[in-house]
């Protein structure tokens, strides 16, 4: 594997494909003692994590069901 004129590098696609590195997907570069490591930029809380728990649940199924019945 070479470095590019303009810095660039290529995955190989065994390894893209082992790991999700797709077209897009934005990646870090960290500095260790063994050299380089190249890692997934992480996103943040999923999407369902962030409105999970927001509304007030009943504490069982039935009772779920007759609020949404209106009983």
């Amino acid at each position: 594997m070479k470095i590019s004129e303009r810095g660039q590098i290529t995955v190989p696609k065994p390894l893209r494909d082992r790991f999700g590195l797709y077209k897009n997907v934005e990646i870090q570069m960290i500095s260790s003692k063994e050299g380089i490591l190249i890692q997934k930029q992480s996103r943040g809380k999923h999407p369902v994590d962030l409105i999970y728990g927001i509304l007030e649940k009943p504490s069982d199924t039935d009772t779920y069901i007759e609020e949404v019945r209106g009983r």
